[in-house]
């Protein structure tokens, strides 16, 4: 198989490479009779060149996982893979083995990026713990945090150890402009990326009449639109998910398209960035 290699980067603070534009999974794995189109989807994509695949324990139970298992088989070095762990398992030994667990369903045995889905009640210093010992071992390369505001963010960093911490996978998109005001400056000056799960908002704002208007300028869809929106950041990576082959073609042809400083400025119109702290939104 041919994996295209032109996709751009954006580096972690350990120097690793990540693709700005991957694969999401939420759902994907959990119907048989969409399974063969959700192989065939993912697979496109990595000959795209959209070889970053995010995943989770969570998703469908870990239905998701077992579905990417499939489609990265005989490709692993080719793939930047992420996965989750559950906030109910993030002590230092539920991450371990929840990561363990995840591990044996992608049947690989090691994981690009491990993440904290999302902050409760464990102290962040046990799930640091438990990252740690996974790097120690081999068993994930990278470790970041998803849904985690300013304030998450700065009690993660105070912990020994915590500085390590590799991104940040929030909602963002037109409609969901809040991290701009504060948490991108933030990572930004902390030379962290940060990861954009739903950039298309679940398809709700593709029907916005601006976001059409744009398209036609270019020759593009709403959903490109949408996309190299959240692209024309370059510490921002994308991950949108597509269960049609078709639909996965489309997502790699924002990579291509330019906005324009008028476009922006459109967009800006219809949907106006952040003047105060926002709370930060979650799906």
């Amino acid at each position: 198989m041919t994996v295209l290699t032109d996709i751009r980067v954006t580096h972690l603070p350990s120097d690793d490479e990540m693709p700005v534009l991957g694969q999401g999974t939420w759902e994907l794995g959990e119907d048989p009779e969409r399974r063969a189109a959700e192989i065939k989807a993912l697979r496109t994509g990595i000959e795209l060149g959209m070889t970053l695949i995010d995943t989770a324990e969570m998703y469908g139970d870990g239905a998701s996982e077992r579905l990417v298992a499939e489609v990265i088989a005989g490709r692993r070095e080719d793939i930047f893979l992420v996965s989750k762990v559950l906030p109910h398992h993030a002590t230092r030994a539920g991450t371990i083995k929840a990561c363990e667990q995840s591990l044996r369903r992608l049947k690989t045995d090691y994981l690009d990026l491990y993440l904290l889905h999302w902050r409760e009640e464990i102290p962040l210093s046990e799930t640091l713990e438990g990252f740690q010992a996974l790097m120690e071992t081999g068993r994930i390369r990278n470790w970041g945090v998803s849904n985690f505001d300013v304030d998450d963010m700065e009690d993660l960093v105070a912990l020994d150890g915590g500085e390590e911490v590799a991104t940040n996978q929030v909602l963002y998109n037109l409609t969901r402009r809040g991290i701009e005001y504060d948490l991108i400056p933030w990572a930004r000056n902390f030379g962290m990326p940060l990861m954009a799960y739903s950039p298309i908002e679940q398809g709700r704002l593709l029907r916005h009449p601006v976001v059409h208007a744009v398209a036609e300028r270019h020759d593009a869809t709403p959903v490109q639109v949408a996309l190299a929106w959240a692209l024309r950041l370059r510490d921002v990576c994308a991950i949108p998910r597509s269960g049609n082959a078709a639909h996965t073609r489309q997502n790699r042809g924002a990579l291509d398209l330019q906005l324009t400083r008028q476009d922006i400025a459109d967009l800006d119109g219809a949907f106006p960035p952040p003047k105060k702290k926002v709370p930060l939104e979650t799906i």
